[in-house]
Order: C-alpha cells, then sequence, then structure tokens
C-alpha cells in the first residue's frame, strides 16, 4: 500500500483561461525560508555518489524541473525530498528545517506531496475513498465534509461524477488526473499559508501530446491551486517547457546547469544543448543498462 504524501484546499485565486501560465507570487524571503535547501548535499551507493556534494537552493511559489539522461539521479532527488531517504552526507532543509530523519519517523513532517508515474490508486476504494484517503484516515471530518472537499478537488482537476466509481472503470488519464486531485487534499490541522510542495515524477510518461498537454497544464494549476511550488523529474521537452519556470540539468552527480526556461532554450551550454538535441556527442555518455 502506498504511503500518501498527500494533503487540499480550495484556492480563491482565479486561473486565467487558455494555456496556464499562472504563478504563485512568491513570499517574501525575510518572512520565509527556502522551501529547499541542499548544501553539498551527497548520495552515495557503492564507490560511485549519485549526487555528489551538489547544493540547491528553491524560493517560494518556484516550479523547477530537474532534468538529464535515464540514471543521472533524478528519481533520487525526490526521493529525497519526500522523506523517503536520507542523503549520505551533507544536510537538506525543508521549509527551513533540517531533515535528518525519515518521512516516517517525523512526528509533523513537512507538507510534501508526491504525484507518482502510475496513478498508485487502490483498485478496492472508489475514486472519493482514493481522494479523501488522508481525510478519513485523520478522523477530524464526517463523511458529509469529505465528500464536499473531495468534490472540490475533483472539479478542479476537470472530473464530475465519478466520485463514486472505482480506478479500473476509470481511463489511464482520468486515472492520473484522479492522483492530481489527491494531491490537493489539505492536512486539516495545516497552518494558514503553509506552502505545500509538489513532486511530480515522470507525470506524462507513456502518454500522447494531447493527454501530456493536459497534464501539463494540470501540474501548473494544481500547484497553483494548492499555493504550493513544485518539483517536475521528465524526459519530454514539452513536459519540461510548460510546466516549470527553473530548469536544473543533472548528470555526473552534480547539477551542470541552472536556469530559467528561456535560458534553457537558447544556452550553449554543452549538457543542454545535448539534451536539447538527442545528439550521441557530447559531455554525456548513454547508460548501458
Amino acid at each position: 500500500m502506498a504511503i500518501p504524501l498527500f494533503q487540499t484546499r480550495q484556492d480563491e485565486r482565479v486561473i486565467r483561461s487558455g494555456p496556464v501560465q499562472s504563478r504563485l507570487e512568491p513570499t517574501p524571503p525575510a518572512t520565509q525560508p527556502p522551501v529547499v535547501e541542499m548544501r553539498g548535499l551527497t548520495m552515495q551507493w557503492g564507490a560511485k555518489p549519485v549526487l555528489d556534494k551538489v547544493s540547491l537552493s528553491m524560493q517560494p511559489g518556484e516550479r523547477i524541473a530537474v532534468v538529464g539522461p535515464s540514471g543521472a539521479g533524478k528519481s533520487t532527488v525526490l526521493r529525497l525530498l519526500a522523506g523517503l531517504q536520507l542523503p549520505t552526507a551533507g544536510e537538506l532543509r525543508l521549509f527551513g528545517e533540517p531533515q535528518e530523519y525519515l518521512r516516517l519517523d517525523q512526528r509533523r513532517p513537512p507538507d510534501v506531496r508526491l504525484v507518482f508515474q502510475n496513478p498508485a490508486l487502490l483498485a478496492s476504494l472508489t475514486v472519493e475513498e482514493n481522494v479523501g484517503f488522508l481525510l478519513m484516515r485523520l478522523g477530524r471530518m464526517n463523511s458529509a465534509q469529505i465528500r464536499e472537499r473531495v468534490q472540490q478537488c475533483l472539479e478542479a482537476v476537470g472530473l464530475n461524477d465519478v466520485a463514486d466509481q472505482y480506478p479500473g472503470q476509470l481511463s489511464g488519464g482520468m486515472q492520473k488526473r484522479v492522483s492530481f486531485a489527491r494531491a490537493l487534499i489539505d492536512d486539516p490541522d495545516r497552518d494558514e499559508g503553509a506552502m505545500p510542495l509538489l513532486l511530480y515524477d515522470e507525470p506524462t510518461a507513456g502518454l500522447d501530446p494531447v493527454a501530456s498537454t493536459r497534464i501539463e497544464d494540470l501540474i501548473v494549476k494544481t500547484t497553483t491551486v494548492a499555493r504550493g511550488c513544485s518539483v517536475v523529474v521528465s524526459h519530454v521537452h514539452s513536459t519540461i517547457e510548460r510546466a516549470a519556470e527553473r530548469i536544473v540539468m543533472l548528470y555526473g552527480g552534480r547539477f551542470q546547469w541552472d536556469g530559467s526556461v528561456e535560458e534553457y532554450r537558447v544556452t550553449d551550454n554543452p549538457y543542454v544543448v545535448q539534451f536539447r538535441t538527442g545528439n550521441l556527442r557530447g559531455p554525456m555518455q548513454p547508460s548501458d543498462h
């Protein structure tokens, strides 16, 4: 059974029509620390580190894409941020707090919500029960209140009249949207104004271009409705450019480039150029496994 990292609040902000371009206004640094701080962080198995003394700072309201070839360590970054692993060395801070224990060992873990590549829905539960799982588990709201919140979240991702259906009755694209609705569910004890960190693991892998566009817009909309910030791991160029504002290139255990989407499109950084063009010639060598 998947560990629910999801916690939803309906936003009063107006999402612009057309392609979703909205961005949250970041809280001034004087009042809120960086959402993510990596300081000399290392993750190592065997002789070669997956992450080698990397440093990264993510400010409130940012949407970042972590890109790089297969095996570069992108999923490791997500697992560290989700609290499923601890770094071998260095420091990781989330919302200003050092992460010294796994998520399951923390009494009040940070508000981090992971949207898996696979929707990870429980087949024996209805859509309502899947989306409202956290609220039902906490037991602080009655069934009518939970249903109302769940319906708000489903409507936010464009789903209506599916609350009583089971995942097996939905298409793959609809199941993925249900997982986005689940990422909108708030812990009732969440502090007013707290900003969640949403993590998306290859959200458009295996989808056709039209379905990918819907999911890419949902990433931005979900992040905005949740009043949060996001980290997307993806190989899909449209997802990288539509769902993020800032791109970080990971290869060889280190962040080789960091810049805006606009800079990503024109930079002559050899790592970015090779990734953009898919050229076999360049500093990145394809993995043999």
